[in-house]
């Protein structure tokens, strides 16, 4: 019989996300919404390592399962670096993705493209009852454009056009986009690991 594996995200879309790309693992893949509302860890970390480390520890010791958890932000050459590990709160704690994006649109808008240089980058965790924290990382360089495109993914993907591509995150079809995207990177270096460990 598999064993449970927790995503430990309360972000709908990063959720069912994170579901897609742990399909067909010998695990059986559990969202929070299988279990009473729980309070979210508070995200202080300084890095999307201990960020993700902190959620995956956080969940897995409050449903004693085994849990993987993600951070993720956009790192924006031309503003220092920034939204970094404050990607989802950009523009307040309330956490709205159209704010985040008018909010980053805003800071751009005297930047000309050849400037608009970014990438995302992703830490995924996992961690079982008792055990270490495994960390696997994954990164994606891209450009901001101009206004937002599209209408799939979630968070900046209406703004973030990868390297070597002519479409916004969000424009592309699902498996498109994990098959190039930050999260799509991490988390199949994370799959081959949890194969080896079920």
């Amino acid at each position: 019989m598999a064993k449970p594996l927790l995503i430990g995200s309360g972000n709908p879309g990063k959720a069912q996300e994170l579901a897609v790309l742990l399909e067909g693992l010998p695990w059986e893949v559990k969202s929070l919404n299988d279990f009473p509302r729980t309070p979210a860890p508070e995200e202080d970390g300084g890095s999307f390592e201990a960020n993700a480390v902190k959620k995956a520890l956080y969940y897995c010791g409050r449903f004693a399962l085994a849990c993987v958890a993600d951070d993720s932000g956009l790192i924006v050459d031309a503003l220092g670096g920034a939204p970094g590990v404050y990607s989802a709160r950009y523009a307040g704690e309330e956490q709205d993705p159209v704010k985040n994006n008018a909010k980053l649109l805003a800071e751009l808008a005297d930047t000309p493209w050849p400037a608009r240089t970014a990438r995302f980058a992703c830490c995924a965790a996992f961690v079982e009852p008792d055990g270490e924290a495994h960390v696997e990382v994954g990164t994606v360089e891209g450009h901001i454009s101009m206004a937002c495109f599209g209408d799939n993914g979630f968070g900046y993907d209406p703004l973030f056009v990868p390297t070597g591509q002519e479409q916004t995150f969000a424009e592309m079809a699902p498996e498109a986009k994990h098959a190039i995207s930050h999260r799509g990177m991490a988390f199949q270096k994370l799959r081959a690991y949890l194969e080896r460990l079920a």
